[in-house]
């Protein structure tokens, strides 16, 4: 079986059961030191200017590389606040140095001081008091989300955030396909067997436990299971196998038809995009509806490429910032996803050109000179309008994922 990056989630949750060594049992024990952040935003500035902030973020993307460094360009000029962009693989990189720490009894001083993290990643973290909060409301652009009307952005995976965490980008599953080799997509799972039966080797998948290859068995267990309902739940001994049965089967028909027969696969979204461009493939999966678009204003993807969706609907969710319980940068940390959480930083990104990533904003909120910045963008030649996006589907309660992304490994991992 390969090894699993994720393998240190496992041992969170273990923690959250109360089935760890003595030696983490006892240090999970230990309560933070209690916080003595300023409530002033003028004298949280004051208290930030100087500080460096370690940001632990996916680095997978060259684009999202760029706007980081862009967005640490502009706090340090007008905040005097350094960030560090620790360049992560997987997030549960930046978990385990935390729980490292909270082992170790280290309460402040911590290396990680703030994270871009979601799912079952955050689940973890939440359970075993690792996140500094609640305090979220307390950024003066917390209003901007209107988070009353838009509850999504104050649930991850059907955990309630509780003011742990702060929202800075909406995602939602597309498809993108490439016009000038495929005429009309498959839009349910029962055809895009058919379509790969009539066309082998034309479609792949990241390697799960990648969070992109993971997804797309979350999507296609929608699309498959008599009752997607129950996936709002905690998965059980007595549920989990009837539930995903369908995947399974679906998976032991088209492993054999994917690229290379299902023998080895993209590490990455990256990846699987360059494999569009040199005609490997004709058919993709994005958890981003304007990267087809962003890619082809960078010239990574031909301009006849265009995105869609499954028509059951497609898995939705926002991506978080949060803050560690022992963060050394508390006042710096809270500046910068403040300013993440600015029209400035929320259209720069929703630009095609640069990101392409939905805003988790309420763009009818904002004065009008903020609100044209987002409504004059050009959305992109491939992009979705967004009620062509159809229904927005909730990701599954993270349980789901643990055990996908473990069986998955065991029946069709790469070394297996």
């Amino acid at each position: 079986m390969m090894v699993r990056p994720r393998a240190v989630l496992m041992g969170l949750l273990l923690a959250a059961a109360g089935v760890l060594s003595p030696v983490v049992q006892s240090a999970h024990a230990q309560p933070a030191p209690p916080s003595a952040l300023p409530t002033d935003w003028a004298e949280t500035l004051r208290a930030a200017r100087g500080q460096t902030v370690y940001f632990h973020a996916w680095a997978g993307s060259t684009h999202i590389n760029a706007y980081i460094a862009w967005a640490s360009r502009i706090v340090e000029q007008r905040y005097g606040v350094r960030i560090e962009h620790v360049k992560l693989s997987d997030t549960s990189e930046a978990v385990s140095r935390i729980l490292a720490e909270r082992t170790a009894g280290r309460t402040t001083g911590g290396a990680v001081d703030l994270v871009w993290i979601n799912g079952e990643n955050f689940r973890a973290m939440k359970e075993n008091n690792l996140l500094h909060g609640p305090w979220a409301s307390t950024l003066p652009n917390w209003s901007l989300l209107n988070a009353d009307e838009h509850p999504e952005l104050t649930t991850d995976f059907t955990i309630a955030t509780d003011g742990l965490e702060v929202p800075w980008s909406r995602a939602q599953v597309v498809f993108y396909y490439d016009t000038a080799r495929l005429e009309e997509p498959p839009r349910n799972m029962k055809a895009f067997e058919a379509w790969l039966r009539d066309n082998p080797g034309r479609f792949t998948y990241p390697l799960p436990p990648e969070f992109l290859g993971t997804t797309f068995l979350k999507q296609a267990l929608y699309g498959l299971t008599p009752d997607p309902e129950e996936l709002l739940s905690p998965a059980t001994d007595a549920n989990y196998a009837r539930v995903t049965a369908p995947l399974w089967n679906f998976l032991d028909r088209i492993t054999p038809l994917l690229w290379r027969r299902g023998r080895a696969y993209p590490p990455s979204g990256p990846r699987q995009l360059q494999l569009m461009a040199d005609g490997e493939i004709d058919l993709a999966i994005s958890f981003n509806p304007g990267e087809a678009s962003a890619a082809i204003s960078r010239y990574e993807l031909p301009p006849t490429v265009r995105t869609y969706v499954m028509e059951y609907g497609s898995l939705a969710n926002a991506s978080f910032l949060a803050i560690p319980f022992n963060a050394s940068a508390m006042e710096g940390a809270r500046v910068v996803a403040n300013f993440l959480l600015s029209p400035e930083a929320q259209a720069r990104k929703l630009d095609p050109d640069v990101w392409g990533a939905e805003t988790v904003l309420d763009v009818d909120m904002l004065p009008e000179r903020e609100r044209e910045a987002f409504t004059r963008m050009e959305p992109g030649v491939a992009t979705l309008a967004p009620d062509a996006l159809g229904e927005r589907l909730p990701e599954p309660h993270p349980s789901w994922t643990e055990r996908l992304e473990m069986e998955w490994s065991a029946r069709f991992g790469v070394g297996r």
